[in-house]
């Protein structure tokens, strides 16, 4: 009973922090599902949300000039990685290691040579972050304002992409990465396409890092390793509860699903006594059973129609013999 007790006690959290990671997933749904795009560059991104609003808050700026910084440097990332594929005619995949292994050294010289900084303490004074100062305005507990603030920018951002991805210019970054030869036959700009999609990826994933910093009060270097698994995790769990064949605005919300699912999971792992330090292997083991399962529904699903159709030629047979 203490266990269930424990679970339902962590679940909040787990809530909270699945609608912030979700925003992350979302970046990575855009590169990989709609574009095609395997980009490394993520696993950098994050990190850069998290290390620009640590130092810039720590330093006593605005939380929400900080947080839109941090965005705005994420987009910049994108681009760079956008330029060196469609550009420099680098690989997908290599171009975003790239940038990603820039991208740690440039997190580092941002946090003033340091591998983490809090935010506790600016010239005497407690730094307030964005969530403090929601809490503050609505009068809310910390708790219920990170899940409050996390389902106001899911249902935000999910309108605005339904509706972005609705338009021309969206239609067209859609259209690249199922057809790219088709999209260039009609005259329409593929490189474009890539590194706009990629550019808002980014912005997507650096605000999430940068929300996610805050809830936790540090930000590190490292903390945007396994990110691009993490975000995949999200987007595979949340086809396997909503299915890969919904409308896109079902697809959205079943990759922050999915994302709080995984949360939710790590959470419980965590309190079974799980080793913090395997939670990198439990996160590829979830990923591989995730896409396990519709392979293993498609298999299960062509045995049965097997059978249906040797029952129905079985009995054909008979009737004909008859």
């Amino acid at each position: 009973m203490d266990f269930f007790l424990s679970i339902l006690k962590n679940l909040p959290d787990g809530a909270a922090l699945g609608l912030v990671w979700g925003i992350m997933a979302i970046g990575v749904y855009i590169t990989f599902k709609i574009l095609d795009i395997p980009d490394m560059t993520v696993d950098g991104t994050f990190a850069l949300g998290g290390c620009m609003i640590a130092a810039t808050v720590s330093s006593g700026w605005n939380p929400f000039v900080s947080t839109a910084l941090a965005v705005v440097c994420g987009m910049v990332a994108g681009l760079v990685t956008g330029v060196l594929h469609t550009k420099l005619k680098i690989p997908a995949i290599l171009a975003g290691i790239l940038t990603m292994l820039a991208l740690y050294s440039i997190n580092l010289m941002i946090m003033g040579g340091k591998s983490n900084i809090g935010m506790s303490q600016f010239g005497g004074q407690k730094v307030d972050t964005v969530l403090d100062h929601v809490s503050a305005l609505f009068g809310m507990d910390a708790k219920t304002t990170n899940i409050v603030l996390g389902l106001i920018l899911a249902v935000a951002i999910i309108a605005l992409l339904y509706w972005f991805f609705g338009t021309e210019m969206g239609s067209l970054i859609r259209a690249t990465g199922i057809n790219e030869d088709m999209v260039r036959a009609q005259g329409g700009n593929t490189e474009r396409m890539k590194i706009i999609g990629l550019v808002i990826a980014n912005g997507f994933v650096a605000l999430s890092g940068a929300l996610v910093a805050q809830i936790q009060r540090y930000g590190d270097v490292g903390m945007g390793t396994g990110t691009i698994v993490i975000g995949l995790a999200s987007i595979i769990i949340g086809e396997v509860l909503l299915g890969r064949k919904g409308s896109f605005k079902v697809r959205l919300v079943s990759v922050f699903l999915g994302s709080i699912l995984y949360r939710v999971i790590i959470a419980v792992v965590l309190l079974l006594g799980f080793n913090p330090n395997n939670l990198k292997l439990l996160t590829a083991l979830l990923v591989i059973i995730a896409l396990s399962i519709p392979v293993a529904r498609d298999y299960a699903g062509e045995k049965k129609r097997m059978r249906a159709n040797i029952k129905k030629y079985e009995e054909d047979e008979a009737n004909a013999g008859a």
